[in-house]
């Protein structure tokens, strides 16, 4: 399998993501003209003006150091022209769900640098929105973390088949999509997902917190009263035992203690006996520092 050389080299360095907010918000851009040289390199290789079935062209078969092909390079430095040409001459083939070495698709890259054109066209050209990356997260997983509306609007409405299926796949680090937008309380997602099939009970997987659980967790008390009323479980018991109620203690929001008080069941408002509670047992979240810490390019 070649590696791809072209002029742009060490020039690439990276693109560093930062966490902001709790949530990935920006992305370094890349050096001024970078774009074209990635056209640039791309239009050397020959490219039939229309691609024949199980047919690989040569530029299909070029990748980086990192396992990224010219596709996924095109999506980094958005040059969205090559990137489409690209798109179309792939469309329904297993080119367009390649994985570099993070196990990133072009369309984990395109939800990444938020660009929804890339995105509906690759959901038009039949990629598959249910491949994960190296941290478990699907595209709609990174579109929930981001809050980015319009590529959660494009991945809920361009892969119906696929989109029950990807609301109830856990991430590595056990969370499903409704419990990272709950995390990052973005409360027209948590709608948005409920709406769309989501289970509002669902838990954890590492200790079995629910979306309602970890709105109490972040004293949230908007995030509080919409879970409950879209039928949240408020007796719900996380892997120790503790029900949302029982995270209130200790906590500066009495509102949320006393909305919960009056709805949990009598014989589950005193504390079970154990040394901690559940909200002190925090699933490992590497994704605000580490998850996309940094897309590399050319080994750089």
């Amino acid at each position: 399998m070649p590696v791809l050389q072209t002029p742009l080299g060490s020039h690439y360095a990276h693109l560093a993501f930062a966490s902001q907010d709790n949530h990935l918000s920006r992305v370094e851009k890349s050096a001024e003209g970078e774009e074209e040289q990635v056209i640039s390199a791309f239009d050397r290789l020959k490219v039939d003006g229309e691609r024949q079935e199980d047919v690989d062209e040569p530029w299909m078969k070029y990748f980086t150091e990192d396992g990224d092909t010219y596709l996924h390079l095109s999506i980094i430095h958005e040059a969205q022209d090559a990137a489409l040409k690209i798109i179309d001459l792939s469309k329904g083939g297993p080119f367009l769900n390649i994985q570099n070495n993070q196990r990133q698709t072009a369309l984990h890259l395109a939800v990444i640098t938020e660009q929804p054109l890339i995105v509906d066209r690759l959901l038009k050209s039949r990629c598959d929105a249910s491949l994960v990356d190296d941290h478990g997260n699907t595209a709609l997983h990174i579109a929930c973390r981001m809050g980015s509306m319009t590529c959660f609007s494009l991945l809920t409405q361009g892969c119906p088949q696929q989109l029950p299926a990807i609301l109830h796949t856990p991430n590595f680090n056990g969370q499903k999509c409704i419990h990272v937008v709950a995390t990052q309380g973005y409360l027209s997602l948590v709608e948005n997902l409920i709406q769309l099939g989501a289970d509002v009970d669902a838990q954890e997987q590492c200790n079995g917190r629910s979306a309602l659980h970890l709105a109490v967790d972040l004293q949230n008390f908007e995030l509080v009263r919409l879970l409950v009323s879209k039928g949240a479980d408020v007796n719900s018991l996380t892997y120790g035992g503790h029900t949302p109620y029982h995270l209130t203690y200790g906590r500066t929001n009495g509102d949320i203690q006393k909305a919960l008080y009056e709805l949990t069941a009598s014989h589950l408002r005193k504390l079970p006996d154990s040394e901690s509670e559940d909200s002190d047992e925090y699933c490992e979240d590497s994704d605000d520092g580490e998850m996309y810490d940094d897309i590399r390019v050319m080994g750089q």
